[in-house]
């Protein structure tokens, strides 16, 4: 089964949103007033996604806006690095790159303080965009902006959500989106759309739901110890897209869905064991070490797509597929 995939060259998935300087105190627990020095690394929640996609033999590419300034330059060498497409970037030479200081708390949770005035990624227009890229693309995934209050970030969050084929959010964002209890089915099921085929809730380190028009159900996560949750989220929907990519049917097969949400329950988990986002992601080999490592059956369909497909290349809340 594993050969029938080797003619197949990677399905494009194209992310579209914020890449920027996440500032992290060098001690955990330490406001940003008492700390007395910041550590520099690549953040911003699309950026992370398509480097968790190649490094985990997916195929990505990033469209955003940056400053005409070092700390812009600076990113999309790391993006290159990580062998993500940059063709759909630009840059401002007269706004800044995005800032943010980043407040570590002693169980790894962080709180983000942001400096734009406006930054360059709130600039992209219409005209700055690659459409032929996003044309070209399986997967267009789009990473939400911010916004100046509670309630316009929920009006502007569900004013673009029933367009979605697939939707990932966490329980704490059930909770900011419908204001009720994200642990009742009914509070989550408040959500669906008849357009949607896929709709989890990520619940930490007890793992996720799921739920589609034919079938629905929970797959548990894995307990680590946590350093940094920064990532985790995004190293959860890399996963998952590269396997949509690959294999669309487990919109209607359980057991392929279940076997991508373990893989992608691994490689979340294994990103909260260490400092940083990008830094952090896992490896195809890091996530099924760790399911063999709690005793978990390894992956059968899951293993060999990705197996097959890791031998052909070198290496949001909101999520958009988009069939050919």
């Amino acid at each position: 089964m594993a050969n029938s995939f080797a003619s197949l060259n990677p399905q494009l998935i194209v992310s579209f949103g914020e890449m920027l300087i996440d500032f992290v105190p060098d001690v955990a627990g330490a406001s940003l007033a008492e700390s007395s020095a910041f550590l520099k690394a690549p953040g911003g929640a699309p950026a992370n996604v398509a480097c968790a996609i190649k490094k985990l033999g997916g195929n990505s590419a990033f469209i955003g806006k940056f400053g005409d300034d070092e700390f812009g330059h600076m990113l999309v060498d790391v993006l290159k690095k990580h062998g993500v497409n940059t063709d759909g970037i630009c840059f401002d030479p007269h706004a800044r790159t995005a800032l943010a200081f980043v407040t570590l708390k002693k169980n790894g949770e962080r709180e983000f303080t942001f400096y734009r005035n406006p930054s360059a990624d709130m600039l992209l227009k219409e005209s700055d965009l690659k459409i032929s890229m996003i044309k070209q693309a399986k997967i267009f995934h789009y990473g939400l902006p911010l916004w100046p209050s509670p309630q316009a970030a929920r009006d502007g969050i569900l004013s673009i959500w029933n367009y979605a084929d697939f939707i990932k959010v966490s329980d704490d964002e059930v909770a900011f989106l419908t204001q009720g209890d994200p642990g009742r089915e009914d509070v989550v099921l408040s959500l669906w759309h008849q357009n949607l085929k896929l709709l989890i809730v990520t619940d930490g380190e007890k793992g996720c739901r799921y739920f589609t028009k034919h079938f629905k159900g929970k797959v548990d996560g894995f307990s680590v110890k946590t350093v940094d949750t920064t990532g985790a989220g995004d190293a959860f929907v890399g996963s998952i897209l590269v396997s949509l990519a690959m294999d669309t049917k487990f919109f209607h097969d359980e057991g392929r869905l279940r076997e991508a949400l373990l893989f992608a329950n691994a490689c979340g988990a294994i990103c909260v064991t260490r400092k940083g986002a990008i830094p952090a992601l896992p490896t195809r080999s890091d996530a099924l070490g760790l399911i063999k490592s709690k005793g978990m059956p390894l992956l059968t369909k899951t293993c060999m797509l990705f197996s097959s497909l890791a031998a052909l290349v070198s290496i949001l809340v909101f999520l958009l597929y988009k069939a050919k």
